[in-house]
């Protein structure tokens, strides 16, 4: 049986789920639109890459996965793909450290040991609204690669009001995770 929704006089957002940004794009609804994600609701268009961001994602994901290797870690990281936030958010970070990289759809949200983005034009929307969003979905660490300063942003201790630990690092300097035991790089620069 359909419930009814109870009758407002005053116009209401909807918000859409994550099934139903799935149906959507199953359906086709964001075709030619380029890469989109689902973030508290609403669907945002992705600019497009250009070279800076695509080499610090490519030389960040080499420098993360001989890293992991060497620490002989079931983690693995993988590049863009959907992590679900039930109930209404779907992001496609740029690259995701996770304990279950292989199986069919979207990354499970209990699996993510890390979320990294890389932001060469878009530090306001990483720095505030995904690090609100992976810190209210308790992802134990986030790291935002910001290129214009140069830096990186480690966040860990998540909870409701945002990140309670965030640590800056320079690029070209030795960087390490602080959820994940052993695991260090230097950054790329």
């Amino acid at each position: 049986m359909t419930e009814q929704a109870s009758l407002s006089t005053s116009p209401r957002p909807y918000h859409l789920t994550v099934e139903d940004f799935f149906r959507l794009d199953e359906a086709g609804a964001f075709d030619g639109l380029g890469k989109t994600e689902l973030i508290a609701g609403k669907v945002y268009f992705l600019n497009a890459q250009h070279r800076p961001h695509a080499r610090m994602k490519s030389a960040l994901h080499l420098e993360l996965a001989q890293a992991l290797a060497g620490l002989d870690s079931s983690i693995a990281v993988l590049v863009e793909a959907t992590v679900t936030m039930p109930p209404h958010s779907a992001p496609e970070p740029d690259l995701i450290l996770t304990s279950e990289p292989d199986g069919d759809g979207a990354v499970p949200l209990a699996s993510v040991r890390m979320l990294i983005e890389v932001a060469d034009t878009t530090q306001r929307h990483d720095g505030q609204t995904k690090a609100r969003l992976y810190a209210a979905n308790a992802v134990p660490e986030y790291w935002l690669v910001d290129l214009k300063a140069g830096e990186v942003l480690r966040m860990a201790v998540p909870g409701a009001a945002g990140y309670g630990e965030t640590t800056r690092f320079v690029l070209g300097e030795r960087c390490t995770a602080a959820t994940i035991p052993g695991l260090e790089i230097v950054l790329p620069s």
